[in-house]
């Protein structure tokens, strides 16, 4: 018990826990935090835009690769935050918990970073296995979180920032200090080979006054314990931190980026399997749609105020088909790339008139859900690229991708790329 405290108490003062290196892991998550805060920002208005937003249809992988990164990005925090955490755990329980009301907020903005942040990252990744073991709506928690998050960050940082500064770089003031060096660089101790500072042997230790009582004679029986060497030094720690968010971000990236599928070991998305080759999400059993999607009497309705056209399947077919290469990206972060073939939907939108200033509702044949009725801004309805789509990788649409008929665009989100089309609607 003696050497298990001695120690603990040697653990609790390894070299990894100072302020240098509680900044150089900060950094490293207040950057992660931003990347997934850019692009869920950029996800979300993507699927509820402002009536003035207009959004850039090339590349066609732009969605790809900024929901990729969203992904990628939230699944590093949590090394980085585990990591974050080491480095500061002791200050967490300090006597007294609060000095001061700048202490007080710096304590709260703390509490509420890791909190949120915690909460966030783990209802995220949950969100990419598509279970929901909550009864709170995901969107609107995830949307709300991340300004909590922000905002806290932003707080700890403008608390903490005199201290940032004083250890942002090696060579700063407190980072020279707490190598051991004088002002003019030396060090008295040296450096050991392995780049730690070894104590200066001439150097006098300021000891506090002993404790008295019981507990004085408990420390100085813990004291007198073996030292044990450091279970860790600063360079062991920040290889651990890197390899470990290496790690879950190449065993997962693969959903997102073809360069690392082959490395694809947790994400719950691969490429290349389900029906057309292709992942599902919502499956025609979940939409309820496995009657009316085969129906013979299903037609697809466009239509511009008083003007409507209504074509079966068999009139679109005989319309003039087009191919085009283009992913399916979904906000859970995996996307593969596709060759879909079906009907320009500006040759269809000219059917009816449609203007090119005009955007487009869109109603599949889905009994309930969030995205049964979307909307499409005008740069997606008349890019040359954006088709309804009738087959996929060369087969004919399978009712899980959408059969009869279903929307792809460039750079939208899979949500918004709709299946088991019924109506398109040109909007005033």
């Amino acid at each position: 018990m003696r050497r298990l405290l001695a120690a603990t108490q040697q653990a609790l003062a390894a070299p990894p826990r100072n302020p240098r290196m509680a900044v150089v892991i900060g950094r490293l998550l207040a950057i992660a935090f931003l990347l997934c805060f850019g692009t869920g920002l950029y996800s979300h208005f993507l699927q509820e835009p402002e009536p003035w937003m207009r959004f850039s249809t090339v590349p066609a992988q732009l969605y790809q690769v900024t929901q990729g990164i969203h992904i990628t990005a939230g699944i590093a925090c949590f090394p980085l935050i585990l990591g974050k955490l080491y480095t500061i755990y002791p200050q967490l329980f300090q006597t007294p918990p609060v000095k001061s009301p700048l202490h007080l907020l710096e304590r709260a903005s703390i509490a509420l970073f890791v909190g949120a942040s915690l909460v966030q990252i783990t209802i995220g990744l949950l969100n990419t296995y598509q279970w929901y073991p909550w009864k709170f709506g995901f969107r609107e928690v995830h949307w709300a979180l991340s300004f909590v998050v922000i905002g806290s960050l932003a707080i700890h940082i403008a608390v903490k920032l005199p201290m940032i500064a004083r250890f942002w770089t090696r060579n700063s003031e407190g980072t020279r200090e707490l190598r051991g060096e004088t002002p003019g660089g030396e060090t008295p101790g040296g450096e050991t080979p392995g780049g730690e500072t070894a104590p200066d042997a001439a150097a006098p230790v300021a000891e506090s006054a002993p404790v008295g009582g019981v507990t004085g004679r408990i420390f100085r029986w813990i004291d007198g314990a073996p030292s044990p060497e450091p279970a860790v030094s600063r360079r062991g720690f920040m290889t651990a931190v890197g390899v470990s968010t290496a790690t879950v971000v190449a065993l997962t990236a693969g959903q997102s980026f073809a360069a690392l599928s082959p490395f694809n070991i947790f994400a719950p998305r691969v490429k290349g399997t389900g029906p057309n080759a292709l992942p599902v999400n919502r499956t025609a059993k979940a939409a309820q749609v496995l009657d009316t999607a085969v129906s013979p009497d299903w037609a697809l309705t466009i239509s511009n105020g008083p003007r409507t056209v209504t074509l079966t399947r068999a009139e679109l077919l005989a319309l003039p088909q087009t191919t085009v290469e283009l992913p399916i990206s979904c906000v859970e972060g995996w996307s593969q790339m596709a060759t879909w073939k079906g009907v320009r939907l500006r040759e269809l939108l000219n059917k009816v008139g449609a203007d090119t200033s005009q955007g487009l509702k869109l109603t599949s044949l889905e009994k309930k859900g969030g995205y049964r009725v979307t909307q499409m801004g005008p740069e997606y309805a008349f890019d040359a690229s954006t088709l309804v789509a009738l087959e996929v990788n060369g087969d004919t649409l399978d009712i899980d991708h959408g059969y009869p008929a279903r929307m792809i665009a460039p750079g939208r989100p899979g949500v918004l790329q709709t299946k088991w089309l019924s109506k398109l609607e040109v909007e005033a």
